[in-house]
């Protein structure tokens, strides 16, 4: 009698086990079904933000699980603020900010160390095209030196870049292996700015080179009608351990044209560099892409 009480509790019982362990198998992927919160910050001086937004958002969000937020500046001059900076904890509830503002004359330094701070305590960040030439000031157009007044923003970046060239294709070179170019292959830009080098940091390894042809334009080819074209080369994609906390940084200074921010090739390179920068990127993840 007491082993059939015994097996009548527990069948009762089995279908609460069952219930139960599905419930957790069903919170467990629901929790690896999360998308990524992506911040993406745009706006500024020189380039179409209204429509490269509209570009990297549908982009992102075809590519990788993640939900990407958009904040829009409509000022178009080198001192577009953004309201969301403003706040000391600007980034909460996001897993990685997309940095693709264009305001090299905002200069304030309790504004741009609120958008540092971030950083450093360790939200992941990718940084796009003119974001290189963005919150400088002083003498930044020579190599800034570790920890100076105006280093703070390169510092993050993991590369110092003051100008580029005229617009001219690039070839772009893929130097070391890593999960973000993975199995990528060397391609040649539509016209695009080549952004110059003027300090690479401890912290940033190069991943990809762009090499760049400018042919002599009509004052040169006067003075000199033997004149050659020039080559230029440097490094235009890098990653960077920002801080103590050795924060996951990504830039890449290409993405000047509406066209090239749609080229499936940047698109997947910037996909990438947000799952890489997130940690969910490694050479497995890559490989089996």
């Amino acid at each position: 009698m007491q082993k059939f009480i015994l097996l009548a509790i527990a069948a009762l019982l089995s279908p609460l086990f069952v219930a139960s362990a599905t419930h957790g198998e069903d919170a467990a992927a629901s929790s690896e079904k999360k998308p990524l919160q992506v911040l993406l910050v745009a706006g500024g001086c020189c380039h179409d933000y209204t429509s490269q937004t509209k570009i990297l958002k549908e982009g992102l969000e075809e590519r990788i699980n993640a939900k990407v937020t958009v904040v829009l500046s409509d000022n178009t001059t080198t001192r577009a603020r953004f309201d969301i900076y403003e706040s000391d904890d600007w980034a909460d509830g996001y897993d990685v900010v997309i940095h693709d503002e264009c305001s090299a004359d905002v200069i304030e330094k309790p504004y741009v160390n609120r958008i540092l701070k971030q950083h450093l305590d360790g939200v992941p960040a990718v940084n796009l095209h003119c974001a290189m030439h963005s919150y400088r000031w002083d003498d930044f157009r020579k190599p800034v030196q570790d920890g100076a007044d105006n280093a703070g923003w390169y510092e993050m970046l993991g590369l110092q870049s003051t100008g580029h060239g005229p617009k001219f294709p690039i070839d772009i070179k893929h130097l070391d292996k890593h999960p973000i170019t993975a199995g990528m292959e060397d391609w040649t830009t539509i016209n695009e700015e080549l952004y110059n080098n003027v300090r690479v940091f401890d912290g940033a390894s190069a991943l990809i080179q762009g090499i760049q042809e400018t042919p002599p334009n009509k004052r040169q080819l006067k003075q000199n009608p033997n004149a050659q074209a020039k080559e230029a080369t440097a490094v235009v994609a890098w990653t960077n351990e920002y801080g103590p906390n050795k924060t996951r940084i990504f830039s890449t200074s290409l993405g000047h044209q509406n066209e090239t921010v749609a080229d499936a090739r940047y698109m997947d390179l910037v996909s990438r560099g947000v799952l890489w920068a997130a940690g969910q990127l490694d050479e497995t993840t890559a490989s089996a892409e």
